[in-house]
């Protein structure tokens, strides 16, 4: 099993809450508003998030003036 720091943590309950409604896409200045962190502190985790979590999927999809990250339940 992988070890997530309480960050990661709060950012995968988020991301794993808001794709079963049915979200995909996600930019890290709205997740960080949602979950009281930085945008800096959500941008740095989701590459790494992306490559250890297994129940989520994370993916780098466009970048326009910031990232928009594509979420998808495994």
């Amino acid at each position: 099993m992988t070890d997530y720091s309480d960050e990661e943590q709060r950012i995968l309950s988020y991301l794993r809450e808001s794709a079963a409604r049915g979200e995909q896409y996600f930019r890290a200045k709205n997740i960080a508003e949602a979950i009281g962190l930085s945008s800096k502190q959500v941008g740095a985790r989701l590459p790494h998030l992306a490559e250890k979590s297994d129940d989520v999927d994370i993916e780098k999809w466009g970048r326009a003036r910031s990232t928009t990250w594509k979420v998808t339940l495994s």
